[in-house]
């Protein structure tokens, strides 16, 4: 009796166990991650500022695909408008740079939410094509005659990089990737409790079983507009961090490319998954590059064979290769323990 008691409280230790190496494996990534722009060069360090800012649009753009079932191909107009937010505060007003994030986020917050309202009688490929038409049209009117006295029109809008605090032992390259890092685990950190919780399980029903969930009381319509506008937030505050890092911004920077390639980041990380969209981000940062390198003749054929490579690889997304691989070890584990 006593050794089957002992075995029933055996399986008990082992999620413990695996909650305990999930933390110290990601205390180990932070580390790495803050360590980074110390021991690489200006230029990657500048890639890897930019990879953060990417992480937290494709998070955004993940919470509404991924969570909610919307299918988006508009996110780079939200980006657009994060971005131009914040270079209109901080040449025009003269706004410090940190206050025009919040308000860059809440900005796309409510005109996605304001978008999704008439989105909702859209669906699958009818709510894709609208927000297809969104990113395609975003470059033209920033653009316009009308507004160009606010956005510089064809020629854009300069911004000037911000200077680390005073007393800092850093370089503005450092401390703007620091300063990314740290807004990117607190975005994180947000949209895992938020997903985890009530909301993340109503929109997780709605994608499913939307009947069913419209049965058990869940407010579909406001749970869409909702996430839309959430996603437009997260999205917003990428393009205003984007546009401190790259200090430039222009009509044609923001073109249906970035919003294709957002949604790229996002299948290839892994629909639903948080830490997935890292890999989606490492991908759409470093791999155009490397297929420059490859071939300078035709580095979007190579860009594209990646894509199906990766797809063929990880048809769940690196996130679910990356889960896939873990299963695997810890089979062979139990199947072959250590003496």
């Amino acid at each position: 009796m006593a050794f089957g008691n002992a075995m029933r409280h055996i399986p008990a230790t082992r999620p413990v166990v695996f909650h305990a190496r999930l933390i110290i494996g990601v205390l180990l990534l932070l580390v790495v991650a803050i360590a980074l722009p110390f021991v690489a060069s200006g230029y990657l360090v500048f890639q890897l500022t930019l990879t953060l800012v990417y992480a937290i649009a494709i998070l955004g753009l993940n919470m509404l695909t991924g969570y909610s079932g919307q299918i988006s191909l508009g996110h780079g107009a939200f980006y657009a408008i994060g971005a131009y937010t914040t270079a209109i505060l901080m040449t025009r007003f003269g706004v410090d740079y940190w206050w025009t994030i919040p308000i860059s986020g809440l900005t796309c917050l409510i005109v996605g939410f304001l978008f999704g309202l008439p989105a909702l009688r859209l669906e699958g490929l009818y709510l894709a094509l609208a927000t297809f038409a969104l990113a395609a049209a975003t470059p033209q009117i920033l653009k316009h005659n009308g507004i160009s006295a606010w956005t510089g029109g064809v020629q854009g809008i300069v911004i000037i990089k911000p200077d680390p605090p005073h007393g800092l032992p850093v370089n503005a390259d450092q401390w703007l990737y620091l300063f990314t890092l740290a807004i990117t685990i607190v975005m994180f950190v947000l949209a895992w409790n938020l997903l985890r919780g009530r909301i993340g399980r109503a929109m997780i029903a709605i994608r499913d079983h939307p009947i069913a969930a419209a049965a058990m009381g869940v407010n579909i319509s406001l749970f869409k507009s909702l996430m839309f506008g959430v996603s437009a937030l997260y999205t917003g505050i990428a393009g205003s961090l984007g546009a401190i890092a790259v200090q430039f911004v222009s009509p044609d920077a923001f073109n249906i490319l970035l919003s294709i390639s957002l949604l790229l980041g996002v299948v290839v990380g892994g629909l639903g998954s948080i830490p997935g969209v890292i890999f989606g981000a490492l991908f759409i940062e470093f791999v155009p590059d490397f297929a420059g390198q490859v071939s300078k003749a035709a580095p979007w054929a190579v860009y594209g064979l990646l894509l199906i490579a990766c797809m063929y690889v990880a048809p769940s997304g690196m996130a679910g290769l990356a889960r896939q691989t873990l299963a695997s070890i810890r089979k062979a584990g139990r199947a072959w323990p250590l003496a």
